[in-house]
């Protein structure tokens, strides 16, 4: 039968045992950071005066002293071999989307023996091929040269596999002629304008100069199911996301899954993750049960936001790899299921100048004129660079996700709740009172205690939110990296607060006050149209946005061109995070990567059609017409308007597949097309072959059997 894989998959998967055992958590927390190369390993490690000018580099931004990298190369060799690593890597994250590493060993031939060696310049540089990465242009086949530099902010850590262990330094991409081909370089460089920045407008509030931190915490979410399903689906091993499947009766609509009972079998592998993570220093704090079944969310407390980016490159790699072992595929795709929640990466996003948040309202926010002046600077960034926002949540995967289920829309807007509206309102009117309070919330339960109401709810729907003394970016999608769209975000406040202190210096002293309440009265009046607190998921909402002017960027082809447009272009360059070669070369490799994984799934569609689907919906329809035959012949009812519903659906999925031969050769958008008719005739005919005859694991399989 043509079912025979599935039912064997789900055999297999049910008579499996699923071990219970888990180790003490005392275990879990003596082990915490052994395979980071971090403080306190430096510390034990480094000569006392090394460690401090090392520490004031990742600290406080100092220049890298040269003369202590030969002691900072034996320190992290010695500590890696220690530790059982026989190899060393420079660790990238390439415009791929992903990371990189090309692995040298430590041996070093010495005569007729060997020793193991890692000088200073192993550590400091080292030289890829920079031709075969995406480049947009920046490289050519016959330019191969780039090159790999150290980031020492960015803890050097292990990675173990079966039977040996690697030691990774985190490393910046660039090319030969210094321009940046990777993910990290202008993360840095908008840190550095945002520091530059803040200080100056901080200064003309008379603080004293402190460092500013950029703080990041990424929730990310993925799906899980089996391996035995996963390899039967073409589409998911090829896409990483399924291209056919009818909705099972059941899916999300029950509302149960989200913070459900976490499976046996899931909650092993996620204690195994943690277990790696925890190991590597990476904080892991939340776990749960998703909105989607099959789907969960491993959340990590704030970091740094350059650790915080490269520690989620890696929480995606051992999601993946965990899952493999204990026979599980992890979908960090967008969409990898119609019709259910997609899964996306929320940023929540927050500064710090010092031990000051500057995202804090205080008691009232009134009184706080730093925090008024820092939200009002996000209101004028958002609601003047929305394009750059979408443009940083771009990607096929993520079209399918934005404005569906539970993602927010295309438009970019914000939430910022009762409280701080209220104080945006008075602020405008130029009347200002004491703010709302967020007071106590009885619940009407004697035995119960009153609890603290938080100054804002929360607004799922938005793309940007204010959740407390943060801003929750939640349309990056499940599998982007969070570079891009910090690196937007550190820029546009850059400007903006650069934008306020032009005004407020102007200002003289005795009127400082009144200057600055006019200043934000007029950034509020202009750019409040971005400020919205109601339902995003609505038609009405998509009316009021355009009356607002508020752009609906639909499609990523939409959305990229935001990086070479010309006023964009001039703001980074102005803030030394992207040069108009730099911004061209990833305008060229994204509009690329768009283009070839609708291909790709074009070409996977049809093939599944074709080679697939076809030949058992023929084999069904010939079934039906002998049973109708002999049931004509016997003088029963036959199934004739069932074999004839078939050989309908069969002759759509012909011409299907021909429309799909000729979209292959003409635009994208013929493509998406093509596969969106196909589907829908793929999966109707899912609804009517008998059973026994599908040739591919179902939703109803892979979402609910594990």
């Amino acid at each position: 039968m043509s079912n025979e894989y599935r039912m064997n998959a789900i055999k297999r998967i049910t008579e499996e045992p699923v071990s219970s055992f888990m180790p003490a958590a005392t275990a879990y927390i003596g082990f915490y950071g052994e395979d980071s190369f971090n403080t306190e390993t430096m510390k034990a490690y480094l000569p006392k005066d090394v460690s401090k000018k090392l520490f004031a580099t990742i600290e406080n931004g100092a220049t890298l002293d040269p003369d202590i990298a030969k002691d900072v190369a034996h320190a992290m060799k010695k500590w890696a071999m220690d530790r059982g690593a026989t190899h060393y890597t420079h660790w990238f994250q390439p415009l791929t989307g992903s990371t990189a590493e090309k692995h040298d060993s430590f041996l070093e031939p010495d005569g007729d023996k060997a020793i193991m060696a890692f000088s200073d310049k192993n550590l400091i540089m080292g030289e890829p091929d920079a031709s075969s990465f995406p480049s947009g242009g920046l490289r050519s086949t016959f330019e191969a040269r780039g090159y790999t530099a150290w980031d020492p902010t960015s803890p050097a850590f292990i990675k173990r596999h079966g039977n040996g262990a690697t030691l990774c330094i985190p490393t910046a991409f660039c090319s030969y002629t210094s321009e940046a081909l990777d993910m990290k370089t202008p993360l840095l460089r908008s840190l550095q304008a945002l520091q530059k920045s803040t200080r100056r407008l901080m200064n003309i509030f008379e603080i004293p100069e402190e460092k500013l931190t950029v703080t990041l915490g990424a929730e990310q979410e993925y799906f899980l199911i089996d391996k035995h399903f996963y390899l039967q689906r073409p589409d998911l091993y090829q896409a990483g996301r399924t291209l056919f499947g009818a909705p099972p009766a059941k899916h999300q609509q029950m509302e149960d899954h989200y913070f459900g009972s976490i499976p046996t079998r899931i909650l092993n592998f996620m204690n195994d993750v943690e277990k790696e993570l925890w190991r590597l220093g990476i904080p892991a704090k939340t776990r749960h049960n998703e909105v989607a079944p099959a789907q969960f969310e491993l959340a990590p407390m704030f970091e740094n936001v350059n650790l915080a980016c490269d520690h989620n490159m890696q929480i995606m790699e051992i999601l993946r790899q965990v899952a493999d072992r204990h026979g599980l595929v992890c979908l960090l795709h967008e969409k990898p299921f119609a019709g259910i929640n997609g899964s996306g990466k929320h940023n929540n996003w927050s500064l710090s100048y010092g031990k000051t948040n500057l995202l804090n309202p205080g008691k009232d926010p009134h009184e706080n004129a730093i925090f008024l002046t820092t939200l009002c600077a996000l209101i004028f960034a958002v609601d003047s660079h929305p394009d750059l926002l979408r443009m940083a949540v771009s990607g096929a995967g993520n079209d399918h996700r934005l404005g569906a289920n539970e993602a927010p829309p295309a438009i970019i807007s914000m939430y910022l709740g009762d409280q701080l509206t209220d104080v945006i309102e008075q602020l405008e009117n130029g009347v200002p009172k004491s703010s709302k309070q967020a007071g106590t919330m009885r619940i009407g339960v004697d035995l119960l205690p009153s609890l603290p109401r938080d100054a804002t709810d929360r607004n799922r729907t938005s793309p940007f939110a204010f959740t407390g003394n943060k801003f929750e970016f939640r349309a990056p999608g499940s599998s982007q990296s969070c570079s891009e769209p910090n690196v937007i975000l550190n820029t546009i406040v850059a400007e903006a607060f650069d934008k306020i202190s032009d005004e407020l210096e102007k200002i003289p002293y005795d009127k400082f006050h009144d200057g600055l309440q006019k200043l934000l009265q007029n950034i509020v009046k202009e750019h409040k149209k971005v400020i919205f607190n109601g339902n995003g998921y609505t038609e009405e909402w998509v009316l009021e946005a355009k009356k607002r002017g508020l752009p609906n960027i639909h499609t990523t082809m939409e959305a990229l061109q935001a990086l070479v447009k010309k006023e964009n272009v001039m703001l980074f360059e102005k803030y030394g995070v992207l040069n108009h070669r730099e911004l061209t070369s990833r305008y060229e490799v994204n509009m690329e990567e768009y283009h070839k994984r609708i291909h790709i799934e074009g070409e996977i569609a049809r093939d599944m059609a074709k080679n697939i689907i076809l030949p058992e919906a023929v084999g069904a329809y010939s079934k039906a017409l002998k049973v109708n035959e002999m049931a004509l012949n016997q003088g029963l009812p036959g199934v004739d308007s069932y074999a004839k519903t078939l050989g309908e659906g069969i002759k759509k999925l012909l011409g299907s597949i021909e429309i799909m031969e000729k979209a292959l050769l003409s635009k994208h958008e013929e493509i998406i097309r093509a596969m969106d008719d196909m589907r829908v005739i793929v999966d109707s005919l899912e609804q009517i072959v008998p059973d026994g005859e599908w040739p591919l694991p179902k939703y109803r399989e892979m979402l609910f059997v594990y």
